[in-house]
């Protein structure tokens, strides 16, 4: 297996900077390049598979979003927010010196997409969301806050994939290796000898503050944003999805870019792209002629 090359790039916050980790694969000349964005609670390495798959054509890149894997932690929780990741991307992007860039997006890394592509003047020419859309069902959201940032030690890899496992069964089947591969990066060893989330638990604090009312305006400014995007947008679905519903994916084919819909059985939120008809669904879009 090809490893990755790890970078790290300044960016600006409320308090000064901090420094954003991107995983990088590929030729690093290539002048295509596609940016895969993590999950919540996830980092960039959960691309591994994919970008095995895409560096062959791609410069790949993953970064590990504020507060999680091999990126610094903030001061002020209060910037674990979409606009201040919207923000960094935006260093990136500059950091990557790409006049076109394709983009593939897990649940928040969907909507952080959304946001750069609805940018003036952005960059990207594709747009992939996976499992993520304007409008987010409240179940997820309270099942998501239920364990996002609480104090968990694990004695073991096995211990904690068993226990990331219990609250990940919308990832959909995986075996027993596949599991193992996106939990290592999940983790990272504390004082004690035991094992940790690799991210920093206050990402739960603005998540957690967040009323109902908050939701439904940031849930208008995201259709607003997605309605007036143009580029060729796929979405990927898992049936068994409870942030995405079936209504919600229905009505993004026939607004904005009137994205093409690609669901999977079997699979909740959000499909992991390591199995091959996942992986097969994105590659067909992105090269595309």
């Amino acid at each position: 297996m090809n490893s990755p090359r790890l970078h790290h790039v300044q960016c600006l916050d409320s308090r000064g900077l901090h420094r954003m980790a991107y995983w990088e694969w590929g030729d690093a000349h290539n002048p295509r390049v596609l940016v895969c964005v993590h999950g919540l609670s996830r980092q960039g390495r959960d691309f591994d598979t994919l970008a095995q798959d895409l560096c062959g054509h791609y410069r790949v890149v993953c970064p590990d979003v504020v507060g999680r894997g091999q990126s610094e932690w903030l001061e002020d929780p209060m910037g674990y927010a979409i606009p201040s990741y919207v923000a960094d991307m935006v260093t990136l992007l500059a950091r990557l010196n790409a006049e076109q860039i394709d983009w593939v997006g897990t649940s928040m890394g969907g909507l952080i997409g959304l946001g750069v592509a609805g940018l003036k003047h952005s960059p990207l020419r594709r747009l992939v969301l996976n499992d993520v859309g304007p409008s987010l069902q409240p179940v997820a959201l309270t099942r998501i806050g239920s364990y996002l940032g609480q104090p968990v030690k694990f004695q073991s890899l096995e211990e904690a994939a068993d226990a990331l496992w219990s609250i990940s069964q919308g990832f959909g089947p995986h075996t027993r290796e596949q599991w193992l591969n996106l939990t290592r990066p999940q983790i990272k060893a504390d004082a004690q000898g035991g094992w940790i989330p690799h991210y920093d638990p206050a990402i739960a604090v603005p998540f957690k503050a967040v009323s109902p009312e908050m939701w439904a305006a940031g849930e208008a400014l995201l259709w607003q944003t997605y309605d007036q995007l143009r580029l060729p947008t796929l979405l990927l679905r898992g049936t068994d999805s409870d942030l995405l519903s079936a209504q919600t994916a229905q009505a993004m084919t026939q607004r904005g870019p009137r994205a093409r819909v690609v669901e999977f059985a079997g699979v909740g939120h959000a499909p992991t792209l390591v199995q091959n008809d996942q992986r097969a669904a994105v590659r067909e879009f992105l090269l595309a002629p």
